[in-house]
């Protein structure tokens, strides 16, 4: 990807090629494209070139010769990116994605154990958070996923914030976690209470557990299995629900459709051996 220093005719932050642009159409439809030079997005309203967008800033609207479409142009945020990006497994939505940062605390320098990989969604915020001093190791027992989840955060991510991520293709219910003293494990896992002896052997004392999962019987099934061990406390369970709402000129009312429920986070701390 060229720089702006390389294109002094280019106005810093606009468009260049290599970048991702998220194009809105006027019913809020969005297209995930990246740009090319001499390349072209085709939608139902005709054709935009590429060229056209390129070096032109964030923000701007392009119209199709065809049919007179318009589009706005922005880069993508990673919301918007986790709602269009290719998938595999499914992804955790921005919603609890959020909660999981806060509630891990996912901090800059944080050497974080994460599995699985899934789309990589979750991988992305993760290498945010820790930002260029830590260290994201994810784990995940098919092949494919690992694959997919990497393109994705490559393609989101800068290549040096990529580099900061270890996959292992691995079973971490059988195979364990190969990286000692780390300061939190994030499980995205049907059963996250079998990784919980691993969990106790890998982190420090003080470090954070937390796992997400759908259904109550998992979450019921996590706090016993945490509740039996003496070095995990402070256990804690709860879910998040987003509700929209719909303004206008003359209204302003709760959306039809909310994200209720997409799974349950479960927290606790590591203690320091018993002596």
């Amino acid at each position: 990807m060229s720089t702006d220093s390389e294109n002094p005719e280019i106005t810093a932050g606009a468009f260049q090629a290599g970048d991702l642009v998220l194009l809105i159409d006027r019913k809020r439809r969005k297209y995930l494209i990246t740009l090319q030079d001499g390349g072209e997005f085709h939608s139902h309203a005709g054709i935009i070139q590429h060229d056209d967008m390129i070096g032109q800033p964030e923000g701007s609207e392009f119209r199709t010769a065809q049919k007179g479409g318009v589009y706005l142009a922005i880069r993508p945020t990673l919301g918007d990116y986790i709602l269009t990006m290719k998938r595999g497994a499914t992804p955790i939505y921005p919603k609890d994605i959020g909660a999981i940062l806060t509630h891990a605390d996912i901090r800059p320098g944080a050497r974080v154990v994460e599995a699985g990989i899934g789309s990589g969604a979750l991988t992305i915020a993760l290498l945010q958070a820790v930002g260029e001093s830590g260290r994201v190791y994810s784990y995940e027992n098919r092949e494919d996923f690992a694959a997919l989840a990497q393109g994705n955060v490559s393609e989101f991510l800068p290549a040096e914030s990529a580099n900061r991520l270890t996959v292992h293709v691995s079973d971490i219910y059988s195979d364990g976690i190969n990286e000692d003293d780390v300061d939190r494990v994030v499980l995205d896992l049907p059963e996250p209470s079998r990784v919980i002896p691993h969990a106790r052997e890998a982190m420090r004392p003080g470090g954070i557990f937390l796992a997400f999962v759908p259904t109550t019987l998992q979450l019921h099934r996590l706090w016993q299995q945490l509740d039996a061990d003496p070095v995990f406390d402070l256990i804690d369970q709860f879910e998040i629900a987003l509700r929209q709402w719909d303004a206008g000129p003359q209204t302003l009312r709760p959306a039809h459709r909310m994200v209720a429920h997409t799974g349950f986070i479960t927290t606790a701390r590591r203690l320091a051996d018993p002596t």
